[in-house]
């Protein structure tokens, strides 16, 4: 899978698809590390997001597929699409991306389409590992100003063992940036609890004396 790569301002778009271009901004050098080598480097084997970033947010995509018209400032991805940011992580079929226009030409929206998957963490409020909320839908819109990621088309979402999935078409369910989830519409959620092991040379519980 050959490389294109496109960074504008502080938000760095890196996109790996089948042609080769290379279009940089912003003191952005092409990578000279493989797309493999880099993704063993960064974690990024498996869907997952970090909780805090500083500094210039690095958006990758990758695709079989990519063509990017500058003047629109869209980008256009098609084919096994998987992104990869600090932020969430997602597949789909297809890929839209909007950039701001004028100086300012960060990540203005992103509209996938097509076998959605989206990953997003929520921390734990007492420091410990946090919850990955797994969202799946055909459509899916994640806005840059607020964070939340906008999911449609019958979706459902599994926050740790528990799932929350849409029974009507127009059910509509968004993850904040803190991976808090909220429907609009009708669902039905499935709390599941794992039976408690018993503890090794534990007395077993004893009969109840006949009368």
């Amino acid at each position: 899978m050959k490389l294109i790569a496109f960074a504008i301002l502080g938000c760095a778009i890196t996109v790996f698809a089948q042609t080769e271009v290379v279009t940089t901004a912003a003191q952005t050098s092409r990578p000279t590390s493989s797309p493999k080598k880099k993704a063993a480097e960064t974690g990024k084997t498996s869907p997952g997001t970090e909780s805090k970033t500083e500094g210039p947010i690095t958006t990758e995509i990758y695709a079989d597929e990519a063509s990017f018209d500058s003047g629109k400032n869209v980008g256009v991805f098609t084919g096994r699409v998987k992104v990869f940011d600090p932020r969430f992580n997602l597949q789909s079929d297809k890929l839209t991306v909007y950039l701001h226009k004028g100086e300012d030409q960060g990540l203005e929206k992103a509209i996938a389409e097509g076998n959605v998957g989206v990953v997003r963490d929520r921390p734990d409020p007492n420091g410990g590992p946090p919850t990955h909320a797994v969202g799946r839908s055909e459509h899916a819109v994640y806005t840059a100003n607020d964070g939340s990621v906008e999911l449609t088309g019958m979706p459902k979402v599994q926050q740790g063992t528990n799932m929350h999935i849409a029974t009507s078409a127009e059910t509509v369910m968004v993850i904040n940036q803190d991976g808090h989830l909220n429907t609009h519409g009708p669902s039905r959620t499935e709390i599941r609890q794992e039976p408690k092991e018993e503890k090794p040379g534990s007395p077993a519980p004893s009969a109840s004396p006949k009368p």
